[in-house]
């Protein structure tokens, strides 16, 4: 009987056609205004992030490792918010916040996606810089174009491939429900929502935990442990030029892990005594904040980017 009872909990859960996302709640009157500030601030995230990418690719100058590098951050951020603010947008204005299956796994593909490129990114930039500021004599030699090319289609291809198998593992899953007490779809929501052992699902997640987050972390820290060295024992020339390069960079790191912080201790603690819309404000805050505050620290930070933007604004040549 009980065996039987399980197998009839799997063939049902299995017909989940869509979810719905159980964060929403009414706005009432303030639903006009909801709308149009998160579309001022997605409009304003494409214009600077656009607008850094185009005066990177067209400027010979700016192809130097630590801009291309940068490029591929803007465009990773780009992506993001373009997975995210449609949605969202669509999401305020309907009565009933539902979304099909198939479009559910395909929200946590690019979202996941864009936090694995994002943080694996972070974590080549300090390599870069590292190798900037211990190296200055062998940096054109040991950073050169084809390996900085080489090391962005790593990050992309790879993270791809450790997206696409999360997924596969997580989509075929039986649940036992079809709620997510979210805004968006979540991965960890979803594998929570199953009747069936997830040990594969949870093995998979620590060894992706340690190669995306625990070693580009390891990598991270002890480039910057060699850095502060450099910048302590050299001049003040030195300590000048290694934190002009270094804050921004910095800056967005601190940034990131702040915002993705907020979203694991969601996933994984109990934040029912939290106010809902403080909840939602904080997972979507390494969604939105992210890709708003890196055009804006680097546009204000590096003296290049932003003197190539005014030219661009006024409508100047920055070949």
């Amino acid at each position: 009987g009980e065996e039987t009872e399980v197998l009839t909990t799997m063939a049902n859960s299995s017909q989940v056609s869509h979810f719905t996302l159980g964060a929403y709640f009414d706005t009432g009157p303030f639903k006009w205004l909801s709308f149009f500030i998160i579309m001022s601030v997605y409009i304003l995230i494409v214009l600077s992030n656009l607008l850094v990418i185009v005066v990177i690719c067209l400027n010979r100058t700016l192809h130097e490792p630590m801009y291309l590098f940068l490029c591929s951050l803007f465009v990773n951020e780009l992506y993001g918010s373009t997975t995210l603010f449609p949605f969202l947008l669509l999401q305020i204005l309907k009565d009933f916040h539902t979304i099909p299956a198939p479009f559910c796994f395909l929200q946590i593909f690019c979202i996941t996606y864009y936090g694995h490129v994002e943080f694996l990114t972070l974590a080549v930039m300090s390599y870069d810089r590292y190798l900037a500021i211990c190296f200055p004599l062998q940096y054109h030699s040991k950073m050169t174009h084809t390996k900085v090319f080489i090391l962005i289609a790593l990050t992309w291809l790879l993270l791809f491939i450790a997206v696409i198998i999360l997924i596969s593992l997580s989509a075929p899953l039986p649940l036992c429900g079809n709620t997510i007490n979210k805004v968006y779809c979540d991965n960890y929501a979803i594998v929570k929502l199953a009747c069936f052992d997830t040990s594969v699902n949870n093995i998979y997640g620590l060894i992706q935990l340690f190669l995306i987050m625990v070693l580009p972390s390891s990598l991270i820290l002890f480039t910057y442990f060699r850095i502060f060295k450099v910048c302590f024992r050299g001049s003040k020339q030195t300590r000048q030029k290694a934190l002009n390069t270094c804050t921004p960079h910095l800056a967005s790191l601190l940034n990131f892990s702040f915002g993705v912080s907020f979203e694991i201790i969601q996933n994984r603690f109990n934040m029912s005594s939290v106010p809902n819309l403080v909840r939602i404000i904080l997972s979507l805050y390494f969604l939105t904040v992210q890709p708003l505050f890196n055009p804006v620290m680097y546009g204000l930070k590096m003296s290049k980017i932003r003197s190539l933007c005014k030219k661009t604004l006024l409508g100047k040549h920055i070949f």
